[in-house]
């Protein structure tokens, strides 16, 4: 048996699916990463717990539901392009590369973003694009994208993200002050926004131009 299946098992099954999550393709993305490999040596087994887990320079792996939740929220269909903001780890990237053809990934700190990488690589992951930027910028190279995710808290929408949303495209971001916020959905419909809001959570801050300053 592959190591730390059975408490992937039970993570969705007791974490995620029991807590409303039902995206089916979600599902099956949260069983087939293995979240343990993103974790630092020594600290695998906190790997499935039901909280997030320090990985170094003040960023976190996040909790498996919110996990779950944002990438539900996020509708990804298997032709989208997708932005992420906040490499972090690379988990993320990971179960939005089991669902989408394309990933980009922005990492402001090169260790993290190496780290990712090599990780992501080594699990044989060949349609992710690990990049180092400002990641409240987004990456216009590769705009438009259909679906943005942020994982890290925001002040306010960064304009250049809502700019980078491709026509229906969709933008899932944690927006609030530094130590509370609501994740908050924005779709887009030609020039105009739809918002609406979900869940209270807690992220790391969104660090860069359009975030919050160091």
């Amino acid at each position: 048996m592959e190591p730390f299946q059975v408490e992937r098992e039970a993570m969705v099954q007791y974490q995620i699916k029991n807590r409303g999550v039902k995206a089916e393709r979600v599902l099956a993305a949260m069983q087939t990463v293995p979240r343990h490999r993103f974790l630092p040596k020594g600290l695998q087994e906190l790997a499935y717990g039901d909280h997030p887990v320090r990985i170094g320079r003040g960023q976190t792996i996040s909790q498996p539901y919110i996990v779950a939740l944002m990438t539900e929220l996020l509708d990804v269909k298997p032709d989208h392009k997708v932005l992420e903001v906040g490499t972090g780890s690379g988990y993320q990237a990971a179960i939005l590369a089991e669902l989408a053809e394309e990933v980009y990934t922005l990492e402001r700190f090169p260790e993290l973003a190496e780290s990712a990488k090599g990780m992501l690589n080594d699990l044989g992951y060949q349609n992710i694009h690990v990049l180092v930027g400002d990641g409240t910028m987004g990456y216009p190279p590769a705009a438009p994208y259909d679906r943005i995710v942020v994982t890290a808290a925001a002040p306010k929408v960064p304009d250049p993200l809502l700019e980078q949303l491709n026509q229906g495209g969709r933008l899932v971001i944690p927006v609030g002050s530094r130590y509370l916020q609501h994740l908050e959905i924005w779709d887009r419909d030609q020039e105009k926004f739809k918002k609406s809001v979900n869940v209270p959570v807690v992220f790391v801050p969104l660090v860069g131009e359009e975030g919050w300053k160091e």
